[in-house]
Formats: structure tokens, C-alpha cells, sequence
């Protein structure tokens, strides 16, 4: 039974929500404020969260932010459901760490397969974690991903990655210098039923670079097609 968190300060879209997740056997909860929601995320993390953005009191944004800040709540899988669905909203919800959005109005069928999928990549990543241990350094040891402990060192220096820019860059390092199109990104990251765009991977790996600092000019842009990693000092150590 997963625990998801449904924060929503509409009743009707709530308990709408509410109903479909529940009828899928996940066992849901909804809370209608800002606060009310981050000190329960807090105290009592969930396996997801369902997060509106205009909220009483705390929005969304915030919540998402103080989520990827707070170590016990860093990894839990944020899907985003708005009425705001400009471009810089979706942006930066993303860049704020959370791991899909779905604008209003929604299909409760994609909604559904959004979180499934949110579910089984979070599976996913705790048996990879459980199983791989190889540590890939690039640039002569100046990037350094752990895939065992889900942690990018850039000059010697820990750096906090999201989920899906943690994926992202799993997915470039396993080919370097071959070519990722972005539906194959989205695939490796999201599993094949991912219902996403190709902006959503352009908004990420552009923060993925930004993080890499000046190594993020390691992740070539091949126009048309997708991204590749340069092949530069790469290293696998098992």
C-alpha cells in the first residue's frame, strides 16, 4: 500500500483525485493548505505527493523547494497538478525538483499512469542502489557519480540532484559518446509509458549543466536529434 499525499486546496478536484488513487489500491490523503501539507510532508514523508501550486498560505513552489532541501523528503517523487500552465510555471517547477507536471484540466487515466510511473522509477532507484556499486569519474576525476550512493561530486564538491537530473546524467555517462535522443532520455528515466514532452528534458538538462558548472559543456547538444557526453577522461571503477 503507497502512501500519497494529495495536496489540493480545491475540494472537488481533491476528492477527485482522492478517488482515482484510491481505486487503484494506493492508499490517499488529502490536505487543502500550504502549511498544513509541509508539516506533514515533514514529520511523516509519503511515497508521493500530488502537489497543487496555488495554495493557502504556502504555495506549491515553495513546498517543492523546501522538499528538495530537506534530506528526509529529498528523494520523494513530486508530481505536479496546476490550472498554471504557462511555460515559465512548468519550468520552474521543474527546475524547483519536481519530477512531472500535468496541467488542468487532466485525464484521470494519465494522471494515473504519471504516478505509476513516478512509483516505479522511485522502486527502481532503490534496487539499482541496493545493486550497483560502480562509482564513474569523468574529466580526470573532476566528476565523480556514485551510482550506489545517488550522489554527483563536482570539483570535490558534493552537488544536489534531483531525481530525474540524477537519471538524466546516469543515462548520458552509460554511452559516452553516443547520441541520447530525448525520447530514449525520456525512456531511461521515466519508463517507456512516460507521457512527457521533449521540453520537459531540454528544461532539465539545461539545469543539469548548470549544476556541472564549467563541466557542464560536456553534454553536447547534436541539433535535431538529442544530447551526448563527450568521451573525455571517462572512467568506470567497479
Amino acid at each position: 500500500m503507497a502512501q500519497i499525499l494529495i495536496v489540493e486546496d480545491e475540494p472537488d478536484i481533491g476528492e477527485l483525485i482522492r478517488f482515482h488513487v484510491d481505486r487503484e489500491g494506493y492508499e490517499a490523503r488529502v490536505i487543502r493548505s500550504g502549511q498544513a501539507a509541509w508539516k506533514e510532508i515533514s514529520a511523516n514523508p509519503p511515497r508521493l505527493v500530488i502537489l497543487d501550486l496555488m495554495l493557502p498560505d504556502l504555495d506549491g513552489f515553495e513546498i517543492c523547494r523546501r522538499m528538495r532541501w530537506n534530506e528526509p523528503t529529498r528523494r520523494v517523487p513530486v508530481l505536479i497538478v496546476s490550472a498554471r500552465g504557462e511555460e515559465a510555471d512548468i519550468v520552474a517547477g521543474l527546475e524547483l525538483g519536481a519530477d512531472d507536471y500535468l496541467t488542468k484540466p487532466f485525464s484521470p487515466k494519465v494522471l494515473i499512469a504519471r504516478l505509476r510511473n513516478l512509483l516505479r522509477r522511485a522502486e527502481g532507484d532503490k534496487s539499482r542502489g541496493a545493486a550497483d556499486g560502480r562509482l564513474i569519474t569523468v574529466a580526470d576525476g573532476s566528476l565523480r557519480i556514485d551510482l550506489n550512493r545517488h550522489t554527483v561530486t563536482v570539483a570535490g564538491q558534493v552537488v544536489d540532484f534531483t531525481r530525474c537530473e540524477f537519471e538524466i546524467l546516469r543515462c548520458l555517462v552509460s554511452r559516452p559518446g553516443f547520441v541520447r535522443t530525448r525520447d530514449q532520455i525520456i525512456s531511461a528515466v521515466h519508463g517507456e509509458n512516460a507521457v512527457l514532452t521533449s521540453r520537459t528534458v531540454d528544461v532539465h538538462i539545461t539545469a543539469v549543466r548548470r549544476k556541472l558548472g564549467e563541466l557542464g559543456r560536456l553534454i553536447r547538444t547534436v541539433r535535431g536529434v538529442g544530447y551526448r557526453l563527450d568521451e573525455t577522461s571517462l572512467e568506470t571503477a567497479g
